[in-house]
């Protein structure tokens, strides 16, 4: 199982008027890792789309551990928690100097451009599971 780490440094329009990075911008940074995570291994969400398949949220959770502040440059780890069927899981933490600020994860499925449940092709599911090493 692949896990990536991308930087991010965070911007004064992502923190609230604490100085703390908003809440629920660490969903938009749980999106950037599941995407480049996907990127990073050879793959695109954008040549899943064009082949017909969509990969929305179905459910998101973040714990919250100590907050983040303008300038921090943070590390978004993102890995696979499970793939199978329809279904596929990331696990996601937030890091700054080695400390955990925030962890959490999403569950998505596959879905054609109608919303209706799609399997995906054995062709591009095998390709799936080689980049993100299932």
């Amino acid at each position: 199982m692949k896990t990536h780490d991308h930087p991010h440094r965070v911007t004064y329009a992502e923190t609230d008027r604490m100085g703390f990075a908003y809440y629920g911008n660490y969903l938009a940074w749980f999106e950037t890792g599941r995407t480049e995570l996907i990127r990073a291994s050879g793959f695109s969400y954008r040549e899943m789309e064009d082949a017909g398949y969509m990969l929305p949220v179905t459910e998101a959770s973040c714990s919250y551990h100590a907050p983040a502040h303008y300038d921090d440059l943070v590390t978004i780890r993102t890995s696979v928690l499970d793939f199978r069927g329809i279904r596929l899981s990331f696990r996601y933490e937030i890091i700054r100097d080695g400390k955990t600020l925030a962890e959490g994860s999403t569950s998505h499925a596959f879905m054609d451009a109608d919303g209706r449940p799609r399997r995906l092709s054995p062709d591009m599911r095998k390709r799936l599971e080689d980049a993100l090493g299932e």
